[in-house]
Parts: structure tokens; C-alpha cells; sequence
């Protein structure tokens, strides 16, 4: 996707999210996923908002199934925030901008 989200994958997410230096929300998505597709705006609107401060990446959960069984995602769209390898906080489902801010507030 171009933009401010980058598309990782289960090869490269520990270098992506777990030695990032910045804290990292991670979008587990899939094509086919209607929900993933409406807030998929909101989070490239969000990562121009916290360039430099917060990293938004997003993994397709049927390309990439490690990570996701990893971190026990069951429902798509999960934002997980990551900060320090750690995981900070998980949101499951499309939710509004403002619950998403609420989140990353708190780790910037």
C-alpha cells in the first residue's frame, strides 16, 4: 500500500516491530475483509499524524500466519500496539479514529 503504511510480513516483523526503535502499531488485515478496508484510511491518516513517532505497518494474516498465531489473532481487522518488543495494547474490530488516538497517546 503507498502511503505512510508499510506492508511487512512474518520474514521481516521482528525487525520491523520488535526492534523498532519508535512504537509500532501493526494492522492484521485481509483482502477480503470489509472492516479492514474502511479503516485502512484512518490508520494512513494517523500515520502522517505520528510520523517519527509511531510506526504503522500492516500484515496480511493469509500471506503471513506465523506472527498472527503468534499473537493469538482470531479476529481481523487487530491493531496491535507494540512498544519496546512489547505488546502495549490490542484492538479488535473497526473502531472509531478517536479510540485509535486514545491508544497511541499513550505510548508516544
Amino acid at each position: 500500500m503507498a502511503g505512510n503504511v508499510s506492508d511487512i510480513g512474518d520474514a521481516d516483523f521482528e525487525e520491523q516491530v520488535l526492534n523498532s526503535d519508535v512504537p509500532v502499531l501493526v494492522d492484521f488485515w485481509a483482502p477480503w475483509c470489509g472492516p479492514c478496508k474502511s479503516i485502512a484510511p484512518v490508520l494512513e491518516e494517523m500515520a502522517g499524524d505520528y510520523a517519527g513517532k509511531v510506526k504503522f505497518v500492516k500484515l496480511n494474516v493469509d500471506d503471513n500466519p506465523q506472527t498472527p498465531t503468534k499473537y493469538g489473532v482470531r479476529g481481523i481487522p487487530n491493531l496491535v500496539l507494540f512498544k519496546g518488543g512489547e505488546v502495549v495494547e490490542q484492538i479488535v474490530g473497526a473502531v472509531p479514529k478517536e479510540q485509535l488516538t486514545s491508544a497511541v497517546d499513550k505510548v508516544v
